[in-house]
């Protein structure tokens, strides 16, 4: 058993820094494409230190590996940095050597970013399956490039059965984007009872309700909203503070609360006055195993 080997044996056996010290000394004993790509994945993916793995990836593809498992973690590393043009260079290579649902979620990412919407489209669609966030994804951008006719089909087409189903409130945003606010409500009913309100979703779902001329149960969300974030704020005046929930923290946290009441107070005069509340989305990144030798994913050694 080589000293990789052994590092992974102590990984899967939740021996972290037994792993950690292997993993190294595999590397002191030769940098080379496995041990420098082993190291930088769990730096960044054990220690949270993504510009100490980036250099090591770094190294690793200058030696022109002929694995993607190099360029795949490069270009993870480098969309969680907002680096997109270095993201998109390197998992262009990425896919060159083998293409990959990660690789290919990712550098949508990274084009969606750069505003290279049809090519970040066209990317996220590669890599979605039916009903989920990836799929999601390629619908915003099929809006956002003035395709609603196909973004509306496959919309419709989400299904609550899938496996990978992005959530009602995803699917209700994304019919709040297309203008069709009917289908928006509900799907936002169906979110109302299993969902955690806030102010971001919910003013969308008032909007959409007052769209469809129902006022009265837009007053009625506005209102049981706001006495949540009552009920929240009273609780939270009488919680004890100590080392692990500071004064400032709760200070900071009942602040937090009386914003979020402010908004659900405001919320229908703002959108009688022409406000439109706005879609907060995020792009999701994909991650995998990228260490060489690894057992559980049955991972080979690399022998280039």
């Amino acid at each position: 058993m080589n000293i990789n080997q052994k590092a992974i044996e102590y990984f899967e056996r939740n021996e972290y820094d037994a792993a950690l010290a292997l993993f190294k000394e595999a590397l002191n004993e030769s940098r080379n494409v496995q041990s420098l790509t082993n190291l930088a994945w769990i730096y960044y993916h054990e220690e949270s230190d993504a510009e100490s793995a980036l250099e090591l990836v770094k190294e690793a593809i200058i030696l022109n590996p002929a694995s993607h498992f190099p360029y795949n973690l490069s270009g993870e590393i480098n969309v969680a940095l907002e680096r997109w043009e270095d993201a998109s260079n390197v998992l262009l290579n990425s896919i060159a050597i083998e293409p990959s649902k990660e690789a290919y979620n990712n550098l949508a990412i990274a084009k969606y970013h750069l505003g290279e919407l049809d090519e970040a489209s066209a990317l996220f669609l590669k890599s979605a399956e039916p009903s989920d966030y990836t799929m999601y994804s390629h619908i915003k951008c099929l809006i956002e490039i003035g395709k609603a006719t196909e973004a509306k089909c496959k919309l419709d087409a989400f299904s609550e059965s899938d496996d990978e189903f992005v959530g009602e409130v995803h699917v209700a945003e994304l019919y709040f984007e297309l203008q069709c606010f009917s289908e928006a409500v509900r799907w936002f009913e169906k979110s109302w009872d299993t969902y955690y309100k806030t102010p971001d979703w919910i003013c969308r779902y008032i909007y959409s309700l007052i769209k469809t001329n129902s006022l009265n149960r837009a007053v009625e969300i506005a209102n049981e909203c706001i006495q949540l974030k009552i009920n929240d704020i009273q609780e939270e005046h009488v919680v004890q503070c100590n080392e692990d929930w500071t004064e400032s923290e709760k200070a900071t946290y009942i602040k937090q609360l009386e914003d979020d009441k402010q908004e659900y107070e405001n919320i229908i005069n703002m959108i009688s006055r022409g406000f439109i509340p706005p879609l907060k989305f995020s792009t999701s990144l994909s991650s995998s195993c990228y260490l060489f030798g690894c057992s559980r994913h049955n991972h080979p050694e690399y022998n280039g």
